[in-house]
Order: C-alpha cells, then sequence, then structure tokens
C-alpha cells in the first residue's frame, strides 16, 4: 500500500511522476481548482471585510471524493501543483477541502518533470507560501468584483449583452486607442533617390542611396526632387571615403513566456493559445522511445531570463563538444532587471539540452517538433559567442551632395550557426574590393521614387503580448487567455493575423471609457498587478488591496446605475417593412451588434442584417453607401447595391471629390483625405460636418 500520496494538476503528469517515484506513493490529479465562487452569487461578503465564499466547483464533487479517500490512507500528502501563484492557490483549497490534519501535508514544487528535479522536491518540502495564495486570491476577487459588478449592469440597462473584465477591458482599450491612430492617420509624402554607378573596371554596377549634404536631407514633394535631379544631372561623382569596420551581433536571450508567445506567432505563425498548449504538453511530458514519458522543456509559465548554474554548464559543455570552444560564449547574458519581472522561475529551455530536436522528430507531433525545436535553438543561441562581421562603409560625393552605400558580411557566425532570426535573413550589399577614395565614378542613373508615410500597424497576438508586457498589464499567465477571451466574446476580430475592433468591442469599450475610466486605463490597471506583486512579496497586505479597490468601483456602478436610468432606450423604428409580416422592423442589439428585427416576436420572428445609410452616394454606382460588417465584425464600407457594385472601403467616405485627381475623398479625424494613395490630397473638413 503507497505510503504518500502525491497530487498534482493534470493527469498528463500523473503517469510520469509515479514511474519516477515507485510504488510507495500514489500519484492523483485534481484537474486543476477545485473550489471556487459560486457562479450564481457574488461570492464575496462585503459586509464582513470582503470574505470570500467558496464552494466545490460543479462536477468536482466525485473527483474530490476520490482524492480524500486516497488523503485517509497516506501517512504524508505532497501537494505538488504547478510553481507559480495559481498552483500554490490550488494547493490551498486543496488543504481546505481534504478537511487532513495540515501537518501531513507539504508543498513541493519543480520547474521541470524530470527524475533528477521532481526526487529533489521530494526531499526539499516546504509550508505553503501564503503570500502567493493571497496574491491569487486577490487578483482572483478583484477580477469578481469587476465582473459581477458591471457586466450586470451592461446587460439590464444597455441592453446589449455585454459583459466586461478587468485586464480584458485594459486590452481591448488598447486595441480601440490603435485603431483611432490608424482611422485619423494623414499619410505625408516623402520621396527617396537611389543612384546607379558604373565603377572602372567592373562588370556589375554600384548602387547608392541619397544622404543629403553634411546632414541627412529629407525630401519632401516632386518639386524638391525635380529641383534636386536638375543639379544632380552633370554632376562629377567621386569616391571620399572607404571606411572598414566590425560591428558586433550579440547571442539573443532564452525565451519568457512572452517573448515565445511573440516569436512562436511571427516565425511558426501560432496564436498565443496554440503556443501556450503545446509548451504545457512538452513541459507535462512526451513518451520518448527507449525513454517513457518525461517533460522535454522547463515550466513555460515565467517572465525571467535566468538560468540555473547546472543548465548553464551543460550547455557550455555541449556547445564545446559539438561546435568548438570558439563558439562558447564568455559569460552567462543578463538583462537588466525590471521591476515587474517577478524571477520565480528559470527562462523556458529544454531539460537536457542533449535532447536534440533531431533526436526527438519521431517522438513529437509536427507542431511539438517545430516549438521544440525553437525553444532548444534560442536556448542553445543564448549561451554562444556573438556574431562578428565586417563592414564597409563608402560616401560618394557630388558637388555638396552625398549618396552612401554600406555593405557587411559574416566574418565568424558564432550562435546563428544554431539560431537565425528574420532581419538576419536579409540580404546585404557585397562591394566590390577594388573601390578606394579619389575613386572616379560614371552616373549610369538616377532613381527617384515617391513614398507616403504609413500608419501604425494593426496590433497582431505578438504585437499586443509585446504590448500588455511593456505597460505592465497582466502577467506571463494571463497573456493568452486574455486575448482569447477578447476575440471569443466578438470584441476583436482576427484576420490574417491582425486584431480589428468589431462594433461590438466599440460600443463596450466606449461605454467602459465614459462609466468606469479607472477600470480601462492602462496605467492603473499596472499599478494593480504592481499591488498584487507587492502582496506576493509579502509587502501589502491582499485585504487591503480590496478594501481601498471596491469602494471606488461601488461608487462608479452607482453613478453608472443613475446616468443610465435616465436613459430610455426604445427600439429605433426603421422605414424597412417586414416581408412576412408587414410591419415596420425594429433595430435591435445581439451579441455581434446591431441587426433588424420584427416587433411582432414572437409571433413573427422575422430577422434581417441592418445596414446604416451614411448619407453618402456610391462614386460607382450612385446608390447609397451603408455601414456593414465582415463575417468576423469589423465595420466597412460598401455599396447597397452589392453583389452588382463591389464597392468597398474600410474608412468612410465623403460626398466631395479630389479636387486635384478627381477620386472620392475619406473622412480621417478632423480632415479629407484623397483615397487614390498616390495623389496625398489632403483638407480641413468642413466646420458643420466635423460637429
Amino acid at each position: 500500500m503507497a505510503k504518500y500520496l502525491v497530487i498534482v494538476e493534470s493527469p498528463a503528469k500523473v503517469k510520469t511522476i509515479k514511474k519516477f517515484l515507485g510504488s510507495n506513493y500514489d500519484v492523483e490529479a485534481s484537474n486543476g481548482h477545485v473550489r471556487d465562487f459560486p457562479k450564481s452569487q457574488f461570492g464575496i461578503d462585503v459586509e464582513n471585510d470582503f470574505e470570500p465564499k467558496y464552494i466545490t466547483i460543479r462536477g468536482k464533487g466525485e473527483l474530490l471524493a476520490g482524492l480524500r479517500k486516497a488523503a485517509k490512507k497516506a501517512d504524508k500528502i505532497y501537494l505538488a501543483t504547478d510553481p507559480d501563484r495559481e498552483g500554490e492557490a490550488i494547493s490551498w483549497h486543496l488543504m481546505q477541502a481534504l478537511k487532513e490534519d495540515p501537518a501531513k501535508m507539504r508543498r513541493i514544487t519543480f520547474n521541470e518533470i524530470t527524475k533528477t528535479a521532481v526526487k529533489n522536491s521530494i526531499k526539499h518540502p516546504r509550508e505553503l507560501d501564503m503570500n502567493l495564495v493571497d496574491a491569487q486570491q486577490a487578483r482572483r476577487m478583484l477580477d469578481r468584483m469587476v465582473g459581477y459588478s458591471i457586466s450586470p449592469l451592461l446587460w439590464a440597462k444597455v441592453k446589449r449583452g455585454l459583459s466586461a473584465g478587468r485586464v480584458q477591458s485594459a486590452a481591448l482599450r488598447i486595441i480601440c486607442d490603435r485603431e483611432d491612430e490608424i482611422n485619423s492617420f494623414i499619410p505625408e509624402e516623402y520621396w527617396s533617390l537611389d543612384g546607379e554607378f558604373r565603377v572602372q573596371g567592373e562588370k556589375k554596377p554600384l548602387q547608392a542611396k541619397f544622404y543629403g549634404t553634411d546632414r541627412k536631407l529629407n525630401i519632401h514633394n516632386k518639386k524638391e526632387m525635380d529641383e534636386l535631379l536638375g543639379k544632380l544631372e552633370n554632376a562629377q561623382y567621386e569616391i571620399v571615403e572607404v571606411k572598414k569596420g566590425e560591428r558586433v551581433k550579440n547571442a539573443p536571450l532564452p525565451f519568457t513566456t512572452s517573448t515565445l508567445q511573440q516569436e512562436a506567432a511571427k516565425t511558426l505563425n501560432f496564436s498565443t493559445q496554440k503556443t501556450m498548449r503545446l509548451a504545457q504538453q512538452l513541459y507535462e511530458g512526451i513518451d520518448i522511445k527507449g525513454n517513457g514519458t518525461v517533460g522535454v522543456i522547463t515550466y513555460l509559465r515565467t517572465d525571467s531570463t535566468r538560468i540555473s548554474e547546472e543548465a548553464d554548464e551543460a550547455a557550455r559543455t555541449y556547445i564545446g563538444g559539438q561546435y568548438g570552444d570558439a563558439y562558447v560564449s564568455a559569460g552567462g547574458k543578463t538583462t537588466k532587471k525590471d521591476q515587474r519581472i517577478q524571477d520565480a522561475h528559470e527562462a523556458i529551455r529544454p531539460t537536457d539540452i542533449t535532447r536534440t530536436p533531431a533526436a526527438l522528430k519521431d517522438s513529437l507531433s509536427r507542431d511539438q517538433f517545430r516549438l521544440y525545436q525553437l525553444i532548444w535553438k534560442r536556448f542553445t543561441a543564448s549561451r554562444m559567442a556573438a556574431a562578428r562581421y565586417e563592414t564597409t562603409s563608402v560616401k560618394i560625393k557630388a558637388g555638396e551632395y552625398i549618396f552612401t552605400v554600406a555593405a557587411s558580411k559574416v566574418v565568424f557566425d558564432g550562435f546563428m550557426s544554431v539560431y537565425i532570426q528574420d532581419e538576419d535573413n536579409k540580404k546585404s550589399n557585397v562591394l566590390s574590393q577594388s573601390l578606394e577614395t579619389g575613386m572616379k565614378l560614371e552616373l549610369l542613373e538616377l532613381k527617384p521614387e515617391q513614398h507616403f508615410t504609413q500608419p501604425p500597424a494593426h496590433y497582431t497576438e505578438a504585437s499586443l503580448v509585446k504590448a500588455l508586457e511593456e505597460q505592465g498589464i497582466g502577467r506571463p499567465s494571463t497573456y493568452a487567455p486574455t486575448i482569447t477571451t477578447i476575440i471569443s466574446r466578438r470584441y476583436v476580430s482576427k484576420e490574417q493575423k491582425n486584431l480589428y475592433v468589431t462594433e461590438l468591442g466599440e460600443v463596450v469599450n466606449n461605454i467602459m471609457k465614459q462609466a468606469f475610466p479607472s477600470i480601462v486605463d492602462v496605467h492603473f490597471t499596472a499599478m494593480m498587478e504592481g499591488l498584487l506583486d507587492c502582496v506576493e512579496a509579502g509587502t501589502v497586505q491582499w485585504k487591503t488591496v480590496i478594501r481601498n479597490f471596491y469602494p471606488d468601483l461601488k461608487k462608479d456602478v452607482d453613478a453608472a446605475e443613475k446616468e443610465l436610468e435616465k436613459v430610455d432606450i426604445q427600439d429605433e423604428v426603421t422605414d424597412v417593412v417586414c416581408d412576412v409580416c408587414g410591419r415596420n422592423m425594429v433595430i435591435k442589439y445581439g451579441p455581434h451588434g446591431r441587426f433588424l428585427a420584427c416587433p411582432g416576436f414572437p409571433e413573427c420572428r422575422n430577422t434581417k442584417p441592418y445596414y446604416e445609410k451614411i448619407g453618402v452616394s456610391c462614386p460607382k454606382c450612385g446608390k447609397d453607401i451603408v455601414l456593414k460588417k465582415t463575417q468576423k465584425g469589423r465595420k466597412y464600407y460598401g455599396c447597397e447595391n452589392n453583389p452588382e457594385c463591389d464597392f468597398m472601403s474600410w474608412q468612410k467616405p465623403s460626398d466631395k471629390k479630389c479636387p486635384v485627381c478627381g477620386s472620392y475623398m475619406v473622412e480621417k479625424g478632423s480632415k479629407l483625405v484623397c483615397s487614390e494613395k498616390t495623389c496625398g490630397y489632403v483638407e480641413q473638413k468642413p466646420k458643420q460636418e466635423e460637429n
């Protein structure tokens, strides 16, 4: 009979850990949390100093009964849930739910699921860290307060089937602010100039870029370009400087949760959710032929780039043996310590560097292999020497003006022999060795090119994760669920990697900004994360955070209720006639935005899509332009005569035509901009339109 009981979170770990520990140990899984707030109640006793009320999660009763039975038989119980706040809280809830003598129960953690790490954790059990538990409790209660206070208010008063969350609302605000920037962006014209020169004795012409005089010169329009070309046509071209040097490119840091999500999105086209799911599988254990089930990467939720001394030493030994001593980095690569970094765990790395991606290929699925290979290569590269480049820069003078050309070639590949990022793949110029100062060049051609400045890019999942991390919103474990939530609620749509705000997302964001400004304020949300870190560090009491937060939230909710009580939201009657019963249809709001419904419901259940006319004629066919939505909820403007007329625009069109080229103009904030990209005409919107 087993003398010891080990409780883990995931059933996937049970078999692996049981094999490591032997017959004296019984290993069971809790399947995540066993207790939580009741779904039907607020679950927080405000009058009794915010005491939380926890109940057994529905469907977990039988599992918990089985755990209690196993716990009674055991001499000692080891709580081996994940090594983070959430895992610590699950262990605490298990201690409460098992109803065993606390002296029997001990907490163990391991950063990787390997025999050495698991057996070592059994040798060093510890008490439960209540600071970690309190930090998780405080986060859960803050989220509960926001969700249960605001969501019913939006549902009851605004009648739009909406819901709100603390971190999700701040993330939605960031995306909406970027959308506003893009919509109000006015492109500015600028020009570039390339020169093509013949070098005596060389077949291939030399390509160089116009720089300016002794300082950088910007060319704003065609008139300026024509004046410049006139001065350069008959100028004498001479090389006035050939400078050689060396550039060093340092190895990247190993992955954190955030950088893994970003790199997997960029190079493998994985969503944050998919990256975390695959990483969890690699962490929990893979059945390797000849070795059984073993965890192949360390814990996947971390914001630290720290590496253990043992792993660092093993990596250096491996690199020296495989690539040579010249490829081993001189010292451990570190980064500047950010106050927001919890540094609870090592960076994400392979549990054994000698377990190469090629060796595991047959044991992994295609996507598991691709992610493991990315992690293995990044970690290996992080312990390797920098790459070195030989650089050459050339200055060509034409009167008072200068053209420049630069080239570089790798003289030592260092870490790039293992790991190459997108920017390293860009081809650089190759310059002839015959170039010398004082050499005269023959001008073959000047190539002017018109450009327009581009608006900020829409967020992708990768760039949103980066923004959330930089602004201190959420933590490694929350990035993927936050993004998944705002997409699944249809506040944001994902199209070809880009994230776009839907009509529903705009409605939610505008209401939240108006009624609950602090909840969607990025700095406030980051400050709350900082307070939770202080709770974890033991410098702030968790109840203090809750006591300070709730009264302000309650005040905002009460004020919003009064404001919204003044608004009598009637169904707007339209001139669209129901083709089933003949009544005039009304505008309703559903989970995906506005639609037309028959007021005779439930006798008549007819519905139609709602297209709002914007009072502008289609520039192609003269019919009305209406506001439409893509299948995923992104707004655009199209002709009501579709599919006969294929006109569409992401920006709101205007009736005004461009006085320069005759194209239709679009609204950008307080300006009207020509829709023809190569025109660039801009004018102020008429006052009445602005108002």
